[in-house]
């Protein structure tokens, strides 16, 4: 193992990391994550920081050294600080409802469409048309959030659907007669 990353990721006071073979557990004061990780690369643990060293220069080592790093930094600030994802409804009668910890979307269809709330994510609706999705896991953030847009995503005639914030979406002229 000769080769060491840039970036030492710092582990801040209260995150508890545990290193085995191809695992690597991130235990914090939002919840607990593990990642399974290549056992080409070395994870590290010296001084508060963690190192994430590669065998070789060669290009697949130097993709997975990447990789392995950014995913041990997500689970370490997901831990501590958590993610969130935001989404806006755009339609006349668009709305989201919080329904116990599941949320309920109104968007144009003849019944109203239930999301069941995955363990260790929680929604939140300020308004009726912005749905906040809040967890410790960003892969599990993101997958969640695609999953409400997905029920209705925005349509490029009138933008009437669920989109990111500050997503913009590309509007198409309609047919001209």
């Amino acid at each position: 193992m000769s080769r060491i990353g840039k970036q030492p990721i710092p582990v801040p006071a209260g995150v508890n990391v545990q290193i085995e073979p191809g695992i690597v557990r991130v235990n914090g004061p939002k919840g607990e994550l593990s990642e399974r990780v290549s056992r080409a690369m070395a994870v590290e643990q010296n001084d508060g920081e963690l190192l994430v060293k590669r065998p070789t220069d060669r290009g697949e080592h130097r993709a997975l050294h990447g990789l392995t790093r950014t995913l041990i930094a997500n689970m370490v600030t997901g831990v501590t600080d958590g993610y969130e994802k935001r989404l806006e409804i755009q339609g006349v009668g668009y709305r989201a409802a919080l329904k116990g910890t599941d949320i309920e979307l109104q968007v144009g269809y003849s019944h109203p469409v239930a999301i069941d709330a995955p363990a260790g994510i929680e929604f939140e609706v300020p308004v009726p048309t912005q749905i906040v999705v809040r967890g410790f896991s960003k892969q599990l953030v993101g997958e969640t959030a695609a999953r409400i847009r997905k029920v209705r995503k925005p349509e490029p005639y009138k933008g009437k659907g669920i989109r990111y914030a500050g997503e913009q979406v590309v509007r198409k002229v309609g047919k001209r007669a």
